[in-house]
């Protein structure tokens, strides 16, 4: 696990990656600095590097999680439901894989537009 720093729309984010070959190579990457779209309850944004997508996917994530959506090489963050979800649950438009999770709240995202810069770095 690395520990991580998301600075967006004037919040600071804890957060963890895992131990899966896109969680390694996005944390060697950092820090990084990524322009982020909104949609629905959900922030994405095209990564300058390509990250490993050899990893099981899936489509639904929870609240606070981070992932790699594949068919865009984009960066992930879930704080409720997006336009593809059925009820509550945070819903991908295709699948993929799992980066780590947000261990502040997530929810003071909801606030905020529909665009922002996000930075990425280590914590360790």
């Amino acid at each position: 696990m690395t520990a991580i720093a998301i600075s967006i729309g004037g919040h600071s984010l804890a957060a963890t990656l895992g131990d899966g070959p896109a969680a390694r190579k996005l944390a060697d990457s950092l820090p990084l600095t990524l322009s982020l779209a909104r949609w629905g309850d959900e922030y994405y944004g095209a990564l300058p590097v390509k990250l490993p997508a050899g990893e099981p996917r899936r489509d639904v994530f929870e609240v606070g999680e981070l992932a790699l959506w594949p068919d865009g090489n984009a960066f992930c963050i879930f704080f409720g439901p997006t336009p593809a979800s059925h009820g509550t649950e945070p819903r991908m438009a295709s699948p993929g894989i799992g980066l780590g999770r947000i261990t502040t709240d997530a929810a003071v995202l909801k606030s905020s537009g529909p665009a922002l810069r996000a930075n990425l770095a280590r914590l360790d």
